[in-house]
């Protein structure tokens, strides 16, 4: 066993003896669905804090020539899988972490050199039989050490992306490239290579790499493929931690999940989940590893009125996003297509496939949008109305009607323009907005499916003593008490028979014309 040749599994047992390990294992059938095929080339991109390395540490301790890890397996899922024998111990496993190496290397000119240099002498020491020269880049090695002995090799790459984040000078990621390029695109040395598994923030960048490694088949949060399930908590997961810590498993969900991944799977933040068990209380932790910087910096431009979208989601709206257009690079910004997407593979936003929209995606990631436009002048009226929407919810509660239909009526022209005044999703999500702070204390959800119909919005409390609010908006059709008529005749109160206290109905008319608008507020009590 070595640092980088087939490297032990101390950190795979320290995360199984944490008090919290969620297992995993099952990542390792599909993966053996793709080694010493003609589609043994992965690349997982992933945002931080959504187990990549923990990942990795998995990967590594299965396909390894080491000693130590079956009592680990023992214990895991994989082990009673039919798959399991097939593979377990069988290759030679490179592991490296290109982050760990670039952070720790004075002239990042040299990080190709230290990674060839360190590998290649541990590959001496464990192959003495096979003349390796400490000249030997790491490709010919591997093409010396198959080439006698037909070994082959696990290549495990994480955060193979660092330099492109880093954006990092053509001085030190030409080298880098040529490095990937020699490992990668080599038909000579594809045959000593098992399975490649590359980890990063972002997809391969179409821009210079891509022909580098247009082998690789790419795993995204955008295009998670059959790992979808394993990409971060599953709600199941979630359930069942909330459960053992006696944590309220829809705050939770209220709190960290969102992450739609497909029709069938939308996952937690695993980091976060985990924090909030231990500490026994739900808070934003996103600040730990992330920053609102990563917003910030972006949504100054106003690519295509990606303010106009900025505010939309901010008000639990979605805008359309076309994900395909990016390169995958942070100098390559073109639209807000490209801002968005990238902002999606970051985590601060969520992609829905079916629909090809994006959104924000819960609670704790909304907070951050909140600080990213803090002393923003292009969003001061934005901050004004997430400010006064406390308030909003008071007088909403309160009943003061008139209250509530004046600041409606300012949020719904602040939020629109003359052609989007009367589309229904648009106000939706201004009311969204005016209401901002009712997140705090609520789950808002729109178009709540009642018995007969939907709802406009929906305010369920986290606090069951606080009371619900359902929303129904009319345009000139109706009349904003016909909308309160609408709300009881469609029989909410049975969607909400788990929910035992006051009810307020807010109903809201809007006249497209003058753009008055009326509401009418109702408290009830079942």
């Amino acid at each position: 066993m070595g640092i980088y040749l087939n490297p032990n599994s101390i950190l795979l047992k320290e995360a199984m003896q944490s008090e919290i390990y969620v297992d995993k294992s099952l990542i390792i059938r599909e993966l053996n669905k793709f080694i010493r095929t003609e589609n043994k080339f992965l690349c997982v991109s992933r945002p931080r804090r959504f187990g990549k390395s923990m990942a990795s540490h998995l990967i590594s301790s299965y396909y390894g020539k080491n000693t130590d890890s079956l009592p680990l397996f023992e214990k895991l899922k994989i082990y009673q899988d039919e798959s399991f024998s097939l593979h377990y111990g069988k290759y030679n496993v490179i592991k490296l972490d290109i982050n760990g190496m670039y952070r720790n290397i004075d002239k990042k000119i040299n990080l190709v050199k230290k990674i060839n240099r360190t590998v290649v002498e541990e590959l001496k020491e464990i192959f003495p039989a096979v003349k390796l020269s400490l000249k030997d880049s790491l490709a010919d090695a591997m093409l010396k050490i198959f080439s006698k002995t037909g070994e082959q090799f696990v290549i495990i790459m994480d955060e193979y992306d660092v330099l492109i984040r880093e954006e990092e000078s053509d001085e030190v990621f030409l080298p880098y490239l040529e490095f990937l390029n020699g490992l990668f695109k080599n038909s000579t040395l594809k045959p000593a290579i098992a399975m490649a598994y590359l980890t990063g923030i972002l997809p391969i960048v179409r821009d210079k790499v891509e022909s580098k490694l247009n082998e690789f088949i790419e795993i995204t949060v955008v295009n998670p493929k059959m790992f979808a399930e394993f990409t971060g908590f599953t709600k199941d997961e979630v359930k069942d931690l909330c459960q053992k810590y006696s944590m309220d498993y829809n705050e939770c969900l209220r709190w960290y999940d969102g992450y739609r991944l497909n029709k069938d799977v939308s996952v937690c933040n695993p980091k976060a989940v985990v924090e909030a068990m231990m500490d026994n209380e739900f808070a934003n932790h996103w600040s730990n590893t992330g920053s609102y910087e990563n917003i910030k910096d972006y949504i100054e431009y106003d690519f295509d009125g990606i303010r106009k979208d900025v505010k939309t989601m901010l008000g639990g709206g979605r805008v359309k996003v076309n994900v395909l257009s990016f390169l995958n690079s942070k100098k390559c910004f073109k639209n807000k297509d490209d801002v968005f997407t990238y902002l999606i593979h970051l985590g601060y936003l969520t992609y829905d496939k079916d629909t090809k929209e994006c959104y924000i995606p819960n609670f704790e990631v909304r907070e951050q949008w909140v600080l990213a436009i803090e002393g923003n002048k292009n969003y001061a009226q934005t901050l004004k109305m997430i400010h006064d929407s406390e308030k909003l919810l008071e007088e909403t509660i309160k009943g003061n009607a008139e209250y509530v239909a004046a600041v409606l009526k300012e949020a719904h022209s602040r939020q629109t323009n003359p052609l989007t005044y009367n589309n229904e999703a648009t106000f939706q999500s201004a009311i969204g907005l005016a209401f901002f702070r009712a997140n705090d204390y609520y789950t808002v959800i729109k178009e709540l499916p009642s018995g007969d119909g939907y709802a406009d919005l929906a305010f369920i409390p986290v606090n069951p003593k606080d009371p619900a609010l359902i929303i129904e908006l009319k345009s000139s059709t109706s009349t904003a008490q016909g909308a309160i008529d609408q709300i009881k005749k469609k029989n909410y109160k049975q969607v909400l028979r788990n929910y035992s206290g006051n009810m307020v109905l807010v109903g809201i008319k809007y006249h497209p014309d003058t753009h008055d608008h009326e509401c009418v507020i109702e408290r009830i009590v079942y």
